[in-house]
């Protein structure tokens, strides 16, 4: 055990990813919107309970579609946390607007809602909560202050397929949710999203944004007599191949999830020694929230350092990482965005933060390897 090595991640197949695919060749529809893609849409609209789903060829692209849905326009604000991926910010940047960071919550790492409303000015036109680890943000209280105001509610659920707030799956709260299957998400197809459509009268124009800004959706549902060009759109849907794939992984979402869930507990079982040492923090799962078991991450004592920790673990054939680095000290984020405020405890957090390995099929020996070397370098550093 002390010499095998424990990657990172290592993207699941649940065994029936090639056949669906084979049977989508010889379906004769490759494009996109042949029958695998239908099959993915009814399953997320059926499991989430939002208006309409549409798969994307990225998460990328969701909230790309979900800025040009919600016409942002130059100077239009987004309220968002700094401590997220860049295409929360890109997606929007991309027509004009400008992101305001706002700083995260100590506890889950997600957007702070106590701060929102201060953040709010006349230009305010979207907030975007991300659901950080698959943990929903307060989303009771994010709508609320959006009604408020007559904002519009964006939720990067990326890492979110399959996590629930109080009862409502992440993405179908807001007006519009973003998920990602990315190799490195629970539910993959390689690259691939899919956004998500809660407020009905915006369904009709995210299909024709996503069709190149024409109705070819509606021409194809005998609905007109022809399509043609009826807005700004884009390609934004992916190849037929791709759905298929995600076809055999949304057939088992539940077991795949159950088993990451496992293997979470598991986790934060051995862990909570070194939480009682003081050494680290484990993550805090508020009781609204039911998660997905997206990641395991640990918060380091601000004491010890980082990257000596990854370097000892990669010395032990154990891949750990961390992420983000904040937007707002990024030099795009200096260049397009605004911060409110402090951003005190997203400088803090983000500097302690540390992934550990976490997949299907990852055994319960291979844990306890992981565990161990990171208990005996913690307590050597500290």
């Amino acid at each position: 055990m002390s010499n095998e090595r424990i990657l990172f991640n290592r993207p699941y197949m649940t065994g029936k990813e090639l056949y669906y695919i084979a049977e989508a060749k010889f379906g004769n529809i490759l494009a996109g919107d042949g029958s695998f893609t239908k099959r993915c849409h009814r399953w997320i609209e059926q499991s989430t309970g939002c208006d309409k789903a549409l798969l994307t060829h990225s998460c990328t692209a969701s909230l790309e579609m979900a800025a040009l849905l919600l016409d942002i326009k130059p100077g239009d604000e987004i309220i968002m946390p700094s401590y997220t991926f860049v295409s929360t910010a890109n997606a929007f940047v991309l027509r004009g607007g400008v992101p305001v960071f706002v700083d995260i919550r100590e506890d889950t790492l997600n957007l702070d809602e106590k701060l929102i409303e201060a953040a709010i000015t006349p230009r305010t036109k979207v907030i975007v909560p991300v659901h950080y680890a698959g943990v929903s943000c307060e989303m009771d209280t994010i709508m609320k202050i959006a009604g408020k105001y007559g904002i519009k509610v964006v939720e990067d659920a990326a890492q979110g397929v399959m996590s629930r707030y109080k009862g409502r799956a992440l993405g179908s709260i807001g007006d519009l949710g973003a998920f990602s299957f990315h190799e490195t998400k629970n539910v993959i197809s390689g690259e691939g999203g899919a956004l998500l459509v809660n407020d009905p009268k915006l369904s009709l124009r995210a299909e024709m944004i996503r069709e190149k800004g024409t109705d070819r959706s509606r021409f194809f549902r005998g609905e007109t007599d022809k399509y043609t060009w009826q807005e700004v759109g884009s390609s934004f849907l992916p190849g037929e191949l791709i759905a298929a794939f995600l076809w055999a992984q949304l057939e088992e979402a539940e077991s795949i999830t159950a088993t990451r869930l496992k293997t979470w507990n598991i986790y934060h079982s051995m862990l909570a020694p070194l939480e009682n040492e003081g050494i680290i923090r484990r993550p805090i799962i508020p009781s609204d929230c039911q998660h997905n078991a997206h990641m395991y991450y640990i918060l380091l004592h601000p004491q010890i350092d980082r990257q000596a920790v990854l370097s000892e673990l990669k010395r032990h054939e154990v891949y750990a990482v961390f992420h983000y680095v904040p937007l707002h000290s990024s030099p795009a984020g200096k260049r397009y965005a605004k911060i409110h405020e402090s951003m005190d405890v997203t400088n803090f957090q983000s500097e302690r933060l540390l992934r550990l390995p976490l997949w299907v099929g990852l055994t319960q020996d291979q844990q306890h390897h992981v565990v161990d070397v990171l208990t005996r370098i913690l307590r050597a550093v500290s």
